[in-house]
């Protein structure tokens, strides 16, 4: 995608291009989601709500971790529909 974009819009399109996946993975990473900055946003702004009495790093780490294995779970069961697209030779764009 990002090839054709350079082709048919040149050096500017492309710049664009790029700050815009830029901008959508920023707005991502603040999703409120463990493992992601959005996350620990939210552990923060528990502390702050608490009066400054931190929640436990053991217990923050378990969120976190546990987090981190749903998201890689996602992305495990995305690749593994995508290659099952692609050897059936179904195109990945709609």
């Amino acid at each position: 995608m990002t090839g054709e974009v350079a082709r048919e819009g040149g050096v500017l399109a492309l710049i664009n291009f790029t700050a815009v996946l830029s901008i959508n993975l920023a707005i991502l990473n603040l999703l409120p989601l463990p493992a992601l900055d959005g996350g620990r946003l939210v552990f923060v702004l528990l502390e702050v709500v608490r009066g400054g009495k931190r929640i436990s790093p053991e217990k923050e780490g378990l969120v976190h971790f546990v987090g981190m294995a749903i998201l890689l779970g996602f992305v495990l069961i995305v690749t593994y529909f995508d290659v099952l697209r692609i050897f059936s030779g179904d195109s990945l764009m709609p």
